[in-house]
């Protein structure tokens, strides 16, 4: 059956059906995103680490306030890394499935500024802390060029690259709890495919793995009582995992 419809009406159609999408996205979804459970100062304000990342541009932020004090949420943090206490999000992708830990390892909380934290089995890349101030913030790092291959942020940079700092700010909130404010800034060569990236994959991609952590978090901080002892709790974003 023949379709009465032009054949350019019907591409101009989809054409406008796309740009409509585009422009939700971009004026509805995207601010969304750049600025989840974060207020307007936390995303427009100053955030640590100005100055670490060389032609760096802020990313977006990301904010949550968790039920425990800021020595234990930093207690959570210092002890990330694939090869330790994984990285409290979807362990299936960023921790190659491995489960996420649920305690909190003392022979892990001692890191200094310029510790490797794993971001592979096999220690071909990491994160690098970059910045650290105690229960108040935690600046990693970390440089690779473009294929892989990690590059020393103090020496010349590779030609085409990414270079960037993923922050976690730690704010005393009321009654007791914690307001965690994750923000940073991201260089990267060439510079024209920075915003395509961005836009199209790193924003979205991190805005559901940064929600996981925040939720997976606050599992952890609710989950323990003024002992230390784990309370059963219901599992959010859970996918099987390897336990070895």
């Amino acid at each position: 059956m023949t379709s009465c419809v032009p054949k350019r009406a019907s591409q101009a159609g989809a054409a406008a059906v796309a740009a409509g999408f585009v422009t939700a996205y971009l004026a509805v979804v995207r601010p969304r995103l750049l600025r989840s459970g974060a207020t307007a100062e936390e995303a427009h304000g100053s955030y640590p680490g100005n100055g670490l990342i060389p032609d760096g541009t802020r990313s977006g932020t990301m904010a949550v306030t968790l039920d425990a004090p800021r020595a234990c949420v930093w207690a959570w943090l210092v002890q990330m890394g694939t090869d330790r206490a994984g990285w409290y999000s979807w362990d299936r992708l960023d921790n190659f499935g491995r489960a996420s830990a649920w305690t909190i390892h003392p022979e892990w909380q001692d890191v200094v500024v310029g510790d490797q934290l794993a971001g592979k089995p096999d220690g071909s890349q990491w994160w690098q802390v970059a910045a650290l101030e105690p229960e108040r913030f935690l600046g990693l790092r970390m440089s690779l060029d473009l294929r892989g291959r990690p590059f020393d942020p103090a020496g010349q940079r590779p030609r085409h690259f990414t270079d960037s700092l993923w922050g976690f700010e730690l704010k005393d909130a009321d009654s007791g709890r914690t307001r965690v404010v994750v923000s940073g800034y991201w260089s990267f060569r060439p510079k024209w495919l920075q915003p395509v990236l961005s836009i199209l994959l790193l924003e979205p991609a991190h805005w559901v793995m940064q929600t996981l952590q925040f939720s997976n978090l606050k599992r952890r901080a609710d989950s323990y009582n003024a002992g230390g002892s784990r309370r059963p709790g219901r599992v959010l974003f859970a996918l099987p995992v390897r336990t070895s």
